[in-house]
């Protein structure tokens, strides 16, 4: 018998093999885990990493249309899973429901029947986000109007009626996806759409990971004919998307994240602490950071989209450049606006039903506007003052001749003063958004008008020099002319492809960076 001696060098090695092949279990396991505190985001490195391996996928299974179809929604589903763990079954449960009452609504002959499976759907995706997203909320309502009866009828039970709020979960993107659900089954009640044959095309258009969980939402009718094309990607499109891309991480992970931690939620926290001047100041960042946040994903989503051959509609178009609360909500998250005016506002009965009836719907289209952003008083305010601001526009509108040119044809002088009024109008909203208390807001409003003291001002700029640079850099860039943006887009698609892709590994660096810096989730995640 032969005798084997093993080497201490060996030895060594083998022990370094198995070292190395039990971390890379451990790197393949937390790639496919799902981590609570560490979702996976586009401004991450390693969702480019990742994006990077499934675009080259993608682009050889360009010919094979179901086979393309499945592989995206897997992907879709996982880039879901990552962000949420097993609520991606929510996901799917939605789908499914509203795939199949979709198909219903296509054999049912008579209105009534049709009607019937709309509200059966509506029943199915607003009681689940209703749960999800407001039950805690209508609890804490309950418990507080039983207390008042209680001191109203002298009735000691109710008046000790307790509830501990339910520890809820609420799953990344449930609001839009079930706006998109919404809006297909209505647009097939409608007969503006055919219901889908395959249940893995409504999945796929459900689930696309690009603007799954952030919005924009996309209608059917706009994204379901473009599956059935097979990819083509123009070198003008493969640079428009890239540079969608690199404006987003700039807006994101440069700009709205620095500000955020380094002043707005400062100033947020304690509004007490700071001056007057320092609290408005803070109501301008955080009207930047929520911009550059949510638009920079918005951008991101689009660009993503358009590398893997699908165009979606513009989000964002420089909403503070607004001379009219009703032109900022023609320019701000427009997919959400255009869905509320479409399956909501004209529902109600639009403008159809005399002016003062349109003023009601105005009212109650932003107050369940302001409610989908979140369950609070605060957000419900939010709602009504835009609602308040919308009507009163449209009846000066009506009221006032002189008050109706808009756009190019509105005065120069007129512009200004009207960006400059609607601009504070929207930020006197935003700091109902971001304050976490009415008496947050209270403490916010109190500095500004009884502690302003402007003499600080110098202090601050030089105490917060990097704030200031980027909240001056990202005002400027929001209001520069749209000739310079087309000139700098252009500039970013006929650089040749090593300029590119130097390009994308500069902005994946910086991303990184930020990342083992903390980069905060998008603010939108949680809507």
């Amino acid at each position: 018998m032969t005798n084997f001696i093993i080497s201490p060098s060996a030895s060594l090695i083998s022990q370094l093999s198995i070292v190395n092949c039990q971390l890379s279990i451990d790197k393949l396991s937390d790639l496919l885990a799902y981590q609570q505190n560490a979702p996976l985001l586009f401004s991450s490195g390693l969702f480019f990493f990742l994006f990077i391996g499934f675009l080259i996928i993608y682009m050889s299974l360009r010919k094979h249309l179901l086979t393309r179809i499945i592989y995206v929604t897997l992907f879709s589903l996982y880039f879901y899973y990552k962000s949420s763990g097993l609520f991606f079954l929510l996901l799917l449960f939605v789908a499914t429901s509203d795939f199949c009452i979709a198909r219903c609504m296509a054999k049912t002959v008579s209105r009534r029947g049709r009607k019937a499976w709309v509200v059966l759907s509506l029943c199915v995706d607003l009681g689940l986000l209703g749960y999800f997203k407001y039950f805690n909320f209508l609890r804490e309502i309950g418990v507080s109007i039983a207390h008042e009866l209680g001191y109203l009828l002298g009735n000691t039970s109710l008046q000790g009626v307790s509830c501990q709020p339910l520890d809820i979960f609420l799953p990344v993107g449930i609001s839009f996806f079930t706006f998109q659900t919404i809006s297909y089954v209505i647009d097939v009640y409608r007969g503006r759409i055919e219901p889908l044959r395959r249940w893995i095309d409504y999945v796929f258009y459900v689930s696309f990971f690009p603007q799954l969980v952030a919005g924009p939402i996309v209608r059917a009718r706009d994204f379901i004919p473009q599956i059935y094309k097979m990819p083509a990607v123009t070198r003008a499109e493969f640079g428009e998307g890239l540079f969608l891309v690199l404006c987003g991480l700039f807006k994101k992970t440069v700009i709205s994240d620095y500000i955020s931690l380094n002043f707005v939620d400062r100033i947020f926290d304690a509004p007490l602490l700071y001056t007057g001047v320092e609290n408005l100041l803070g109501v301008y960042g955080y009207a930047l950071q929520i911009y550059c946040d949510f638009s920079g994903y918005s951008d991101m989503a689009i660009g993503i989209a358009l590398l893997l051959g699908f165009r979606f509609n513009v989000n964002f178009d420089s909403p503070y450049q607004s001379a009219t609360i009703t032109e900022f909500w023609r320019r701000w998250h427009i997919s959400l606006s255009s869905w509320l005016k479409d399956y909501l506002y004209i529902s109600l009965g639009g403008n159809r039903k005399g002016k003062m009836r349109t003023y009601v719907n105005l009212l109650i289209t932003m107050l369940l506007g302001g409610l989908w952003h979140g369950a609070s008083v605060s957000f419900i305010l939010w709602g009504a003052l835009h609602g308040v601001a919308l009507a009163v526009h449209k009846f000066v509108m009506g009221r006032f001749g002189s008050f109706k040119p808009v756009g190019p044809e509105m005065k120069p002088w007129r512009r200004v003063v009207g960006v400059l009024v609607t601009f504070h109008l929207v930020c006197f909203g935003w700091i109902l958004f971001r304050a976490d208390s009415m008496q947050t807001v209270g403490e916010v409003l109190t500095q500004i008008f009884t502690h302003f003291h402007p003499e600080v001002f110098t202090q601050f700029v030089m105490g917060y020099k990097g704030v200031c640079i980027l909240m001056a850099i990202g005002y400027i860039l929001h209001f520069m002319p749209q000739s310079v943006e087309n000139r700098m887009q252009t500039f970013v698609t006929r650089s040749p492809l090593l300029v590119q892709a130097v390009m994308l590994a500069i902005a994946i660096f910086v991303v990184v960076q930020f990342k083992s810096a903390g980069v905060q989730p998008f603010i939108y995640f949680q809507f």
